[in-house]
This record gives C-alpha cells, sequence and structure tokens, in this order.
C-alpha cells in the first residue's frame, strides 16, 4: 500500500503553538541547547541523548519522588539489562492523586443510564479506606492484588490502594469464563480478589457469582474476596473466603500513605491473549509505566487538567490502565462500563457530547461499525469539545480516517497507535505537530528508537519487515511472572535479534518519519515467498459494505501456500459469484494481483479473543488440523468448529 500523498488533516498554528508538546521542545533547548526545529529532530535528539530525554521528561511531567536518581541509566548498551533512574524512590499512586480537591477526578456511566462523579477528595478517601483494608488483610509490598471486575470507579480505586502499598495489581474482565481467569490469576497466586456479583451488557444480566466460587476454589492463595454488589445491592458474601462487601472493607477517615520504592518495582502484571499457549503474565514495574504514559498522555496527546480523558475499554486490556493514567495529568477520566453499540448505537458518541470529552479512544472495530451503521455523529450530537480521537487494538484502514473526518469532526487530532501490553507504551504514536495521513501512524514515540528489520537485521525505510526497538526504554517488562531464569521471555523478544526487541509486527517506516503496521508478522501470508501483511486485506474489505468482518490466512497446499479468506457477511446475505468477485476485484484494484485470495468463503462467526481480537492463528490451526493451542483465551471458541475439513479447502 503506497502512503497517502496529500494529509487528511493539518493542526492550526494555534494549536501547535499551545501544545504541551511545544513548552518541552522550548523546555529541552534551553536546559540541552538541543538543535531542535521539528519533530524529526525532536525524536532524533531522544534517541540520541536518552539520558537526557528520559531526565528531561521527568521534571517537565514534574514526576513525585522522595528521592531523586544518582544515575538515570546504567548498562545502558544492554537490553534487557538496563536499569532506569538508579536511587530514585517513588509510588505509582501518590503520582495519580497526589493531593485531594473538588474537582472532577471520575465520571462514570453505563448502559443502564447510572452516572456517577468523584471529587479528588472524594477519590483519595475511598482509596485510603481501601488501603487501610488490604493493610488489615496483611497485604505487603509484593503481594498480588486481583481484580475481577467492570470498568468501575471500585476498580480504580481497589488499584490504586493496591500500588499505594507497594504491592502488584492485575485485573481482567468479568465476561472471562472461570478457566480464563484460572489461567490468569492462578500463576500469579493473589491474595486478596476484587471481584463484581455480575455485570449488563447488551441489555442483558450476567451473574458472576458462580465463577467467583469457582475461581477461589481453584486459587487456594485468595485468602480474601472483596465483593462490589453491582448488579444486585444485596449480593451476599458468606460463601466466599472472608468476604466483605466494598463498602465495608477497610476503616473510613485513615490517612493515605504512599510506600516510596525503587523505579522497577513491580506494579501491574498484565496478560497476552493466550492464543499461543497459556496467558504470558508480564510484569510492568511502577517507574516504567508511569514516566511511559505521562509521555504519552502530555506529550503525544496533549492532555492537561481540562481535559476530559475517555477510553472504550474493560479492565483486562492495558488501555484501562492508560485511560486511568490520566489523572496523574490532572484530567477527568471518563468511565464507561457496558455494550459500546448495542442496543444503542449512539450510546459513547451520547456520552462523548454530554460529558464534553476532549480525548476519546475507541478501536477500528467501532469507527468501522459505525461506517456501516450509517452513523454521522456530527449532525445528531454537539462535539464541539472532542479535539482528539485515539484508535489502537489494529491497523486503522483509510476508509475509517475519512469517516471520521466526513462524520465525525473535521477538525480533530486522529492518532492510531500501535504498541500495547507487552511494553504498556506506544512505538507508533500521535503527534499535536504533525499532519495526519490516511492510513498512517503520525509519528514513532519519543524515546523509542523505532525500526524496520529485514531477516538479517537490515534497517528498512518505506518496505516492509519487522518492527524492532533497538534501544532500551524504561517500560521494558521486569519479565514474565514465574519465568526465573527468563528463559521464556528472552525467547519472546530477543531471540530473533539479539539485544532487539523484537515486536511481532509487521511493519513500515514511510519516508516522511510514520508508521504502518500491517499485522502480526507471525500470521503473515506468503504465497509464492511473497510477504503480505494480512492488515492489507481487511484494508480494502473496509469498502465491501457487505462484508463486516473477515480472517485471512495462509493455508499450506502442494508444496506452497495460498491465501484464504473468510467473511461474515450481514445479517440475512449469502456470499454468492458476484459478492465473491467484488470482493476479489476490490482487493486487486487497491493492491496486487498477489494479494487476491484463493479463495473466499462465508463464515456463520469468526474467532474472537476475549478483548474482542479476531484471531487468525486459531483458524489457520484448524484449517490445517492442529489443535489451536489456549481455546480458553477465545470468547466463542465453538465458532472454530465451522473451519474443521472445510471440502473447499481439499483442492
Amino acid at each position: 500500500m503506497e502512503p497517502a500523498a496529500q494529509p487528511i488533516w493539518t493542526p492550526s498554528p494555534e494549536r501547535t503553538h499551545d501544545a504541551a508538546l511545544t513548552r518541552f521542545s522550548h523546555y529541552v533547548q534551553e536546559r540541552y541547547k538541543a538543535p531542535i526545529h521539528d519533530y524529526t529532530s525532536l525524536h532524533r535528539w531522544s534517541v540520541e541523548f536518552p539520558e537526557h530525554f528520559w531526565n528531561a521528561l521527568w521534571d517537565f511531567c514534574e514526576i513525585r519522588c522522595s528521592q531523586k536518581a544518582q544515575q538515570t541509566i546504567e548498562d545502558g548498551a544492554r537490553m534487557p539489562g538496563a536499569r532506569w533512574f538508579v536511587g530514585a524512590l517513588l509510588n505509582y499512586a501518590e503520582n495519580l492523586i497526589p493531593a485531594g480537591d473538588d474537582s472532577i477526578a471520575i465520571i462514570f456511566r453505563n448502559e443502564s443510564g447510572e452516572r456517577r462523579e468523584l471529587t479528588r477528595y472524594q477519590l483519595r478517601a475511598e482509596v485510603a479506606r481501601v488501603a487501610d483494608g488490604l493493610k488489615r488483610a496483611g497485604v505487603r509490598m509484593d503481594d498480588r492484588v486481583a481484580g475481577y471486575l467492570p470498568n468501575i470507579p471500585e476498580a480504580v480505586i481497589a488499584m490504586l490502594a493496591t500500588t499505594s502499598l507497594g504491592a502488584i495489581w492485575s485485573s481482567c474482565s468479568p465476561d472471562f469464563g472461570t478457566g480464563a481467569v484460572v489461567d490468569r490469576f492462578g500463576q500469579i497466586k493473589p491474595r486478596v480478589l476484587f471481584a463484581t456479583d455480575g455485570y449488563r451488557y447488551a441489555g442483558k444480566n450476567f451473574d458472576c457469582m458462580p465463577t467467583v466460587a469457582a475461581v477461589c476454589k481453584q486459587i487456594p492463595s485468595i485468602e480474601q474476596v472483596v465483593l462490589v454488589p453491582y448488579l444486585n445491592p444485596d449480593a451476599r458474601t458468606d460463601r466466599l473466603p472472608q468476604g466483605v462487601t466494598f463498602s465495608l472493607f477497610g476503616k473510613s477517615r485513615k490517612a493515605l500513605s504512599f510506600l516510596q520504592l525503587p523505579f522497577e518495582q513491580p506494579a501491574f502484571i498484565l496478560y497476552s491473549s493466550g492464543t499461543t499457549g497459556a496467558p504470558k503474565c508480564i510484569v510492568h514495574s511502577a517507574g516504567g509505566a508511569l514516566l511511559q504514559q505521562m509521555k504519552e498522555n502530555i506529550l503525544h496527546s496533549d492532555m492537561g487538567r481540562e481535559d476530559r480523558y475517555f477510553y472504550f475499554t474493560t479492565c483486562g486490556w492495558v488501555m484501562w490502565n492508560s485511560l486511568v493514567s490520566g489523572l496523574a495529568t490532572g484530567a477527568t477520566i471518563v468511565l464507561f462500563d457496558g455494550a459500546p453499540l448495542q442496543p444503542d448505537p449512539k450510546i459513547l458518541w451520547r456520552l462523548a457530547a454530554e460529558e464534553r470529552v476532549t480525548i476519546f479512544g475507541t478501536g477500528p472495530r467501532f469507527l468501522t461499525t459505525c461506517e456501516q451503521l450509517g452513523l454521522r455523529p456530527r449532525e445528531e450530537f454537539d462535539l464541539s469539545a472532542l479535539r482528539t480521537v485515539l484508535s489502537t487494538g489494529a491497523p486503522l484502514s483509510p476508509a475509517s480516517y475519512r469517516y471520521v473526518y466526513r462524520d465525525v469532526h473535521p477538525d480533530v487530532q486522529l492518532s492510531s497507535i500501535s504498541g500495547g501490553t507487552d511494553i504498556m507504551a506506544c512505538f507508533g504514536t500521535g503527534c499535536p505537530w504533525l499532519p495526519v495521513y490516511e492510513g498512517e501512524m503520525q509519528a514513532l514515540g519519543l524515546g523509542m528508537k523505532v525500526e524496520v528489520f529485514d531477516d538479517s537485521g537490515k534497517s528498512l525505510i518505506g518496505q516492509q519487515g519487522e518492527l524492532v526497538c533497538t534501544h532500551p526504554f524504561p517500560s521494558l517488562p521486569v519479565g514474565f511472572w514465574g519465568d526465573t531464569q527468563a528463559d521464556h521471555f528472552m525467547a519472546t523478544y530477543f531471540a530473533r535479534y539479539p539485544n532487539v526487541w523484537w515486536h511481532g509486527d509487521l511493519a513500515t517506516i514511510t519516508s516522511r518519519g510514520g508508521l504502518i503496521v500491517h499485522g502480526r508478522s507471525d500470521a503473515v501470508l506468503k504465497p509464492s515467498g511473497v510477504r503480505i501483511g494480512t492488515a492489507e486485506l481487511y484494508r480494502q474489505l473496509e469498502q465491501v459494505d457487505e462484508v463486516v468482518e473477515a480472517v485471512a490466512i495462509a493455508q499450506e497446499l502442494k508444496g506452497d501456500v495460498r491465501i484464504v479468506l473468510f467473511v461474515r457477511l450481514r445479517d440475512g446475505l449469502t456470499l454468492d459469484e458476484p459478492l465473491r468477485d467484488k470482493i476479489c476485484r476490490t482487493i486487486r484494484d487497491n493492491t496486487s494481483p498477489r494479494h487476491v485470495p484463493s479463495k473466499v468463503i462465508q463464515a456463520p462467526d469468526l474467532p474472537r479473543t476475549l478483548n474482542g481480537k479476531l484471531v487468525e492463528l486459531a483458524v489457520r490451526d484448524v484449517v490445517h488440523g492442529r489443535v489451536p493451542k489456549s481455546l480458553a483465551a477465545l470468547a466463542n471458541p465453538d465458532s472454530l468448529a465451522f473451519f474443521k475439513h472445510r471440502p473447499e479447502l481439499k483442492d
């Protein structure tokens, strides 16, 4: 795919002048006499002088600490192995809620119409109470505390209380079944579990109490359950280990204190999708997460005290951590629990208008569906407060760029971003200085030495290759929980290119410094040896209204591979020859003949992870007669039955 020649949006001079990134660039010019005159030179300086850059970021973002670092980077040539801000002492939670006032910290809404607000005073008081409850439960530094919760204020409170004590927080969404929860929390052995009694999604109520009971039975490390009665105010705790309701956990009017800890102190455990085996328990440090989140929010998204930051996410996705970290900028975070499109497809746009959201985060699937439904939010809602739209989870198609500027808002910074769970940061991100081009991320993240390699490790510009990072960065994971020798960690990220982070994405760095991600490189299509990213096909299918979503795989056949495309169509439609021809013609006209699938097959459903991502590898395994490695990671594992022994794929 050729990069777009002309930008679809350009920031105004006023926006560029007022951006925090501009203030930061002036700051580093004055402090270090750095030769900065545009984003390219700023990014170059940030990776050539990492000690200066990360020091400047620390001071500019006013990171709160009880002791400053004696050394910014130790063993800076090693990856992994570099140590950051050696000697510094800080606390993650203190940086998110440093002081209380009457400003609004959290706005919560759900699909049932419930709305709540918490001021910073109220948030601090609740965190202090719950932290007291955790202390009384015996929770200490390095203990794990787990959350099986919807995206509600209680989840934020529990996380902040946990990290205030130096304990480690880990969470997943209540739509995870017993097996998926045990696969995750069973590895890390939490002492306390915060759990919901149930949740509501797309107009239906779901009872979580049987799952909570089963999880406690299978994970003996859980000593106490703190139940949040979300669906049923009268939910009972008597059958749960040391069960107590959230409102009774801890004593109120307790002073809030923050344990001061080293930069590398573990604070979070996040999980890989688990589609290639048991989910990896990725351990992230308090300092690395905080510094990267501040950088992304303040410099790349231009977030500050006047902002209202919303991201559609669950507690089982890294974007929940990103959303909550907005508190550190002084912004108000907007939480939403429920379905984004059913039964009301306009609910999130209505929320954005009514709450005066300035930064709106979502994913490509949501934007694609909104366009297919014919939604035109700018015509129906007052979105005048909106300045930035963020999208992640998959590559954003050019059609979705056009949709946002045509039907959502003509003057927003549309930032497609990429990085995620593994690094709790972005490799490709937004920039308030730069124009937006269709299908392209605006910039490479500051301080991140992002490159694209060919198979031999040669750096490429304007060509597809493996997305890598060639210099250490502060949010490089501490490791995998339980991987005491780091063998699995090294094999996952550093086996392909020694001393270089291999991310597993097929990508292109454009000549103007933008980034295009073509999809996972482990799912790359190679018909006749030609490397094709699956996202290239999916982008073209955005133009075919009949197609809701698709999965492309490479089928091994007679010593070669061919592209097979499975499509899910709009309700009531059947894949006939005219539609099949339309799909193939659209792909051919916008890519190349080599991209055209050999087979196009209609599927009733496509497998997806519990976080909603389509799973190509599971389909590929089933087609080839292999058993997918972790069915528990799938939200709809029954969908795989369709792909077994397909007669269409025998010749």
